[in-house]
């Protein structure tokens, strides 16, 4: 059995203890453990909202604080619902379970190698045929019959009431440009994409894909998905591969099988500032965004 997790105030206590990870090795040792993995093979991830391990050259050891709980449960029924389902490689469940309200899942370990190495040394073309294969992908699962996962999802009207409450202040803090601070009560309360309810896997970004000899071979983390319209996850692939790049856009549009309309842009823009992670800083690969004078401005800026 293992040692007792630990106590946790509040969400700042959990995230100093992520940030440390000699303060939390001992609790992944000893769930290792309990699987038959010894101490030296545990090899602790630095990266990512939960607390991750890599045990040996196979497994994958996730461990989600309580009030995470949500974001187990879901990514536990989509590992299901996803794996051998899709034309690429997502993680097979081995095991889960809970210690002290903190559920973890083990899961087998995908082959490639980052995206977010791979895309560096990409040329262009090959960066073209990676992005329609993303939109193809996006498409698979978007395809998938939503179902039972509806039920662990928070009700996507629900869930943007509440990141439009908070959307000025994590604004704010992640340094959004003063001018367009003072614009943007106004510019969420604007329209959103209104289509039907797919799955939403969250990523779709180069930190949660793997490729191999330069193609597009697995996808990971699905802990903070949700349901709702689709154009949620194509904000991943526009923001972080093809933001400023026409060409781009119009490849993993052509591989998702819809038709980019500059319609789009303030739908989308609206849906990444209400985004769970939003901070544009780290989102937006296009150099000399913040000197955009409105959103309108920025939209077609990063989405020509």
């Amino acid at each position: 059995m293992p040692m007792p997790m630990p106590s946790l105030a509040d969400v700042a206590s959990f995230d100093a203890l992520h940030d440390d990870p000699t303060a939390w090795r001992r609790h992944m040792v000893a769930l290792a453990a309990e699987h038959g993995v010894a101490a030296a093979d545990v090899a602790q991830e630095r990266e990512g909202t939960v607390l991750v391990a890599r045990l040996g050259a196979d497994r994958v050891l996730k461990l989600y604080p309580p009030f995470l709980r949500d974001h187990f449960e879901f990514e536990l029924a989509l590992l299901d619902r996803l794996h051998g389902r899709l034309s690429l490689s997502t993680p097979r469940l081995l095991a889960s379970g809970e210690h002290d309200g903190w559920p973890y899942l083990l899961m087998s370990q995908l082959a490639g190698e980052p995206l977010t190495q791979t895309w560096l040394l990409m040329r262009e073309p090959q960066r073209l045929d990676l992005l329609a294969a993303l939109g193809a992908l996006a498409a698979e699962v978007h395809a998938l019959p939503v179902a039972d996962m509806a039920a662990l999802a928070p009700s996507w009207s629900e869930f943007i009431a509440r990141q439009r409450e908070g959307c000025a202040g994590r604004q704010q803090r992640t340094g959004l440009p003063e001018h367009l601070l003072e614009a943007l009560p106004d510019f969420i309360a604007g329209e959103l994409p209104q289509g039907p309810p797919v799955i939403l896997t969250g990523e779709y970004t180069p930190m949660n894909l793997f490729t191999v000899d330069g193609r597009l071979a697995a996808m990971f983390d699905f802990g903070d998905g949700l349901v709702g319209p689709r154009e949620t996850d194509w904000l991943g692939p526009l923001c972080f591969l093809a933001a400023g790049d026409a060409q781009r856009i119009a490849a993993f549009f052509e591989g998702y099988g819809a038709r980019w309309h500059g319609g789009l842009r303030l739908k989308l823009l609206r849906l990444l500032l209400l985004h769970r992670y939003s901070n544009l800083h780290a989102q937006i690969k296009c150099d000399g965004w913040q000197h955009c004078q409105s959103f309108e401005e920025l939209a077609a800026y990063i989405w020509p």
